[in-house]
């Protein structure tokens, strides 16, 4: 499974509850899905999955699980800012911790979309 980050308007957030309410009232079976988070401008999805926690995501992702020391130590960033990225990400589901308390990300790929027509471009 592969988690899909990306930026969506409330409008189609909500059209896509809507049609999947329809088809799952209309009896279609339903398959497990790829993970999904959107958020609805592109300011928030930047600020939130900034280039450090992206490459958190990208050094864990490589390396397996890990304690935040470990990791903190791999990426030469001070513990605290990792705990509080790690912190982050789990909260938006990016990061998991297993039984032995190590964090690691479950999924095989993680793939970010960003729509244009919700993009503003300065002239």
């Amino acid at each position: 499974m592969k988690a899909i980050i990306g930026v969506q308007s409330l409008d189609g957030f909500f059209q896509e509850g809507k049609d999947f309410t329809r088809r799952l009232d209309a009896g279609e079976k339903m398959h497990e899905g790829d993970f999904q988070l959107s958020f609805s401008t592109p300011a928030q999805l930047v600020a939130e999955l900034s280039p450090k926690r992206m490459e958190l995501l990208r050094v864990l992702k490589n390396a397996g699980p890990l304690s935040i020391r470990a990791l903190a130590k791999m990426m030469g960033r001070n513990y605290s800012n990792v705990h509080a990225d790690v912190r982050r990400l789990i909260e938006h589901g990016l990061i998991e911790k297993d039984a032995g308390d190590h964090i690691l990300v479950p999924w095989d790929d993680i793939v970010v979309r960003m729509d244009a027509s919700l993009m503003r471009l300065a002239a």
